[in-house]
């Protein structure tokens, strides 16, 4: 009986033991995916923001080669990422793209301003540094965004400064040169363009 008993309690620690250890790998490995998310997103309202972005940029690229423009949609997913981080430049660029295509000229450069000013800067600074460091293609795509917010914007000294800055980034100095001086065009007194310039003549 008593032997019987011994067997009986020592199967249920073991099994205890046994539970116990797959809790705790399932907690540590909780604990770890979390840690991991964290570090690849803030937030749950980042991700939101950069998956609408994502989904965004697809339709965007659509809506410029589709007959059935899907701009309107670009549009949407664009104010999306907006509301859920309004610091993140990206979003009003191409919020500017999607009404554009829509003929909205005026929207368009409402939002093609909001992405340049002071709000954002860090963001637009931070992601031309991120796609210099990369070395991939982003520079070309910030390239193709900021040539065509051009088209949208003639007489925005900021794009231009932007558009010079990142051809400066892929040692193209003669397109650079170009950016810097229709900046100054522009806007003569801006000292950033004057100095690109200066610095780019050495």
């Amino acid at each position: 009986m008593f032997k019987v008993l011994k067997i009986w309690t020592d199967l249920l620690l073991q099994a205890s033991i046994i539970l116990a250890t797959l809790f705790m790998f399932l907690a540590v490995h909780d604990i770890s995916r979390k840690i991991f998310a964290k570090i690849h997103y803030r937030n749950r309202a980042d991700f939101l923001a950069k998956r609408h972005f994502v989904v965004g940029t697809q339709l965007l690229a659509q809506a410029r080669s589709s007959a059935n423009s899907l701009a309107k949609q670009a549009e949407s997913e664009a104010d999306k990422a907006v509301s859920l981080d309004p610091k993140d430049a990206a979003p009003y660029t191409h919020k500017a793209f999607a009404v554009g295509l829509q003929g909205f000229k005026t929207s368009a450069l409402h939002s093609l301003n909001v992405a340049l000013s002071p709000l954002t800067a860090k963001s637009l600074t931070a992601e031309l540094k991120m796609a210099l460091n990369r070395r991939g293609n982003r520079v070309n795509s910030i390239i193709d965004d900021l040539t065509e917010a051009v088209e949208l914007s003639s007489d925005n000294v900021k794009v231009f400064c932007l558009l010079g800055k990142c051809y400066e980034m892929k040692k193209m100095k003669s397109e650079a040169k170009a950016a810097f001086e229709e900046a100054l065009k522009t806007e003569p007194s801006s000292y950033v363009a004057r100095a690109a310039l200066h610095r780019l003549r050495r």
